[in-house]
């Protein structure tokens, strides 16, 4: 289950040592922490990891074969919390600690910064060989934040992008080993604490209006 702890003006989500996958404790786990993220006055800045091989595998797959009436509510959800990490009103920084996948991929792809480990994992997004579309808002997601060239490679090949090659097509930022991975992100988001949140937060929905509007709708409906 992620966990919280603060390093001066820096909250660190760690996601866990798991897989990380969205089972429905995980993400009430991570939107409660986030409510006292956004709760508190303070100067902020987010930085989100885990532990371990993995970063995230997304969705949970497994809660979803056992309860198939609950797919669309559940994708729904995980649809609000895309749209709640791209506009959160403080700046975010993931530090990519081993393979993002799927919906995992997707919520690093919501953060202003991403950092990842240059010698483990991979960022994919496997939708296309899983025969799970993506949704309008997941699509306008990537859209928003890859080159045309990484788009196409990712959402309709599925290729799985290692450090180097994920930093070469624009999907994150910089690379580090695994000791320097978390502090790098910790100190990037150190130097951006302090942004007047309404600002931030207003700037933030404004330019991802496109892709919190199908996000939302989806949600909604």
């Amino acid at each position: 289950m992620p966990q919280l702890h603060r390093d001066g003006p820096v909250w660190i989500i760690d996601f866990g040592a798991d897989e990380n996958r969205f089972s429905p404790d995980w993400l009430d786990s991570l939107d409660a922490l986030l409510d006292d993220l956004v709760a508190s006055a303070e100067p902020a800045a987010l930085v989100t990891t885990a532990t371990g091989k993995f970063f995230s595998n997304g969705l949970d797959l497994e809660w979803v074969a056992a309860q198939p009436d609950q797919f669309l509510p559940y994708v729904h959800r995980v649809e609000r919390l895309l749209a709640r990490l791209l506009t959160l009103p403080v700046p975010t920084v993931t530090a990519i600690n081993g393979h993002a996948f799927g919906g995992g991929a997707l919520v690093a792809l919501c953060h202003d910064y991403r950092l990842m480990r240059a010698d483990r994992g991979f960022f994919c997004l496997p939708e296309v060989d899983i025969r799970i579309p993506f949704s309008a808002g997941m699509s306008a997601l990537v859209q928003s934040k890859l080159t045309p060239r990484a788009q196409v490679d990712m959402m309709t090949t599925g290729r799985r992008y290692g450090g180097q090659d994920a930093v070469a097509a624009g999907i994150v930022d910089a690379v580090h080993g695994e000791e320097e991975l978390l502090p790098a992100a910790v100190a990037l988001a150190t130097s951006l604490a302090g942004k007047d949140r309404m600002t931030l937060g207003t700037i933030k929905e404004r330019m991802f209006a496109h892709v919190t509007a199908p996000l939302l709708k989806g949600a909604a409906g």
